[in-house]
């Protein structure tokens, strides 16, 4: 049987390297936005209620 053409393992291997710190980056941007986003949450609810306690 003959052999085919060699494959390219070291580009494929760069390439994937590549993705993979991409989607790690996203990950962590997602992760900190998330954070970002629930910190401004509890801060909005806590003024809500400090509102709220000193209208009544």
């Amino acid at each position: 049987m003959a052999k085919g053409p060699e494959k390219n393992t070291k580009n494929k291997a760069l390439h994937t390297k590549l993705l993979n710190r991409k989607k790690a980056n996203l990950q962590e941007e997602k992760k900190e936005k998330a954070i970002r986003l629930k910190a401004l949450v509890t801060k909005m609810n806590q003024k809500k209620n400090s509102d709220e306690s000193d209208a009544i």
